[in-house]
């Protein structure tokens, strides 16, 4: 026996939490990818190795999402629920270095909260636009 469908929130009710959603998206964004740029232009002893590759490794998928989640693409949201989970693990993995805890306890929560806004964002996102189309 198929289940009822769950009735879609109202538009009135969805407008303000994606944009809530939406905000706190791109400030956890920029913030994770300024703490990444900041601790490897300042404090990371990289042991020769040259700068300009780490940067590029670490910040290589976030720039390939960011023009999506500038212009608030739904499907840019949910891949970097994807893409930030690598950024977790380092996170936490760093968080258990005494000489990188602070970076990876930032990292970690940075990441955790621009997951939580993206993966609500997209959720949201897909509702309204359902709602928009008349279902």
């Amino acid at each position: 026996m198929a289940k009822t469908p769950k009735p879609l929130p109202a538009l009135d009710w969805l407008a303000p939490r994606l944009t809530i959603s939406r905000v706190l998206t791109l400030i956890s964004f920029f913030a994770l990818a300024a703490l990444l740029l900041t601790w490897n232009l300042v404090y990371a002893d990289l042991h020769g190795a040259r700068t300009w590759v780490i940067l590029c490794i670490e910040l290589g998928p976030l720039a390939m999402l960011a023009p999506g989640l500038l212009l608030g693409n739904a499907r840019a949201h949910a891949w970097t629920c994807f893409v930030v989970n690598l950024y977790f693990i380092k996170g936490v993995l760093a968080a258990f270095d005494p000489h990188r805890s602070w970076l990876g306890w930032s990292e970690a929560l940075l990441s955790l909260a621009l997951f939580t806004s993206a993966l609500l964002y997209t959720r949201w996102r897909f509702q309204h636009d359902r709602k928009l189309a008349g279902e």
